[in-house]
């Protein structure tokens, strides 16, 4: 195979062997080729091979090197923006059938917590939802979501059991750019233990997300609360890349 015709040859390189290690074709402690190996292969230049294994070890997705044997590393990558905003895309996404159970949604006057979120004063209205999201048959996680009054009366014409809430006001025109999510642990008390089966005091997985326009301006704020033994957030950073945070499930 020759890539010397195709410029930058170091960027095809690198883009050729990531999708090697994340499609699987290299799995997870494969034995990388040599560097003659992929000379010989590419018709490339060592330079331009070490320049694509050096990427390619800053993504984590080559391991060892400097006396030992390089290996494929894990192809944890980040989630798109939807995808991590959503529990819908993100289920379909594992091959998991996505649910949810719709236990309320009403007008109310925002909370202190609610109202420092969404930079409004305590007692404004807010629209709130109130959902059991399920993976499957099984329980999964607990979403408490507060939205800005003219952005949450839009769920009043949806079937919030149907699918994504996210999906339906993006197909609205609401702008949906950008969050923060903020990951802790909580223990499980009151309506978390009745929805999610689990006993009082368990550890569920708490993430807090507060998402706003493109403009800054707070539309949502969320309380999720996952059972950890079907979910999990890990970070994957190196000193050249910035980190990214991946939803993955813990069960097959």
């Amino acid at each position: 195979m020759s890539l010397s015709q195709l410029q930058p040859l170091h960027q095809r390189l690198t883009d050729e062997l990531r999708t090697r290690i994340t499609s699987g074709v290299w799995p997870e402690g494969f034995r990388i080729p040599s560097e003659a190996e992929l000379c010989r292969e590419f018709d490339a230049s060592r330079g331009t091979v070490r320049q694509a294994l050096s990427a390619l070890r800053g993504e984590g997705l080559i391991l060892g090197g400097r006396g030992k044997q390089p290996v494929a590393g894990r192809a944890a990558l980040s989630q798109p923006f939807t995808t991590f905003m959503s529990f819908t895309e993100w289920a379909g996404s594992i091959g998991k059938t996505p649910g949810q159970q719709t236990r309320e949604i009403a007008r109310r006057p925002a909370s202190p917590e609610v109202a420092a979120q969404l930079g409004i004063t305590a007692g404004e209205p807010v629209v709130e939802v109130l959902r059991l999201r399920l993976l499957g048959d099984a329980p999964a996680m607990v979403e408490r979501t507060s939205f800005v009054l003219d952005v949450g009366r839009l769920l009043f014409d949806f079937d919030t059991d149907s699918g994504s809430i996210f999906s339906f006001l993006k197909s609205q025109g609401v702008d949906l750019s950008r969050a923060r999510h903020t990951i802790d642990a909580v223990a499980a008390e009151g309506l978390d233990v009745e929805l999610l089966g689990v006993e009082r005091g368990a550890p569920l997985l708490r993430e807090r997300r507060l998402t706003s326009s493109a403009a800054g301006q707070p539309i949502e704020y969320s309380d999720d609360r996952y059972i950890p033994g079907l979910t999990n957030f890990t970070i994957e950073n190196t000193s050249e890349h910035r980190a990214n945070l991946v939803r993955v499930p813990t069960t097959a």
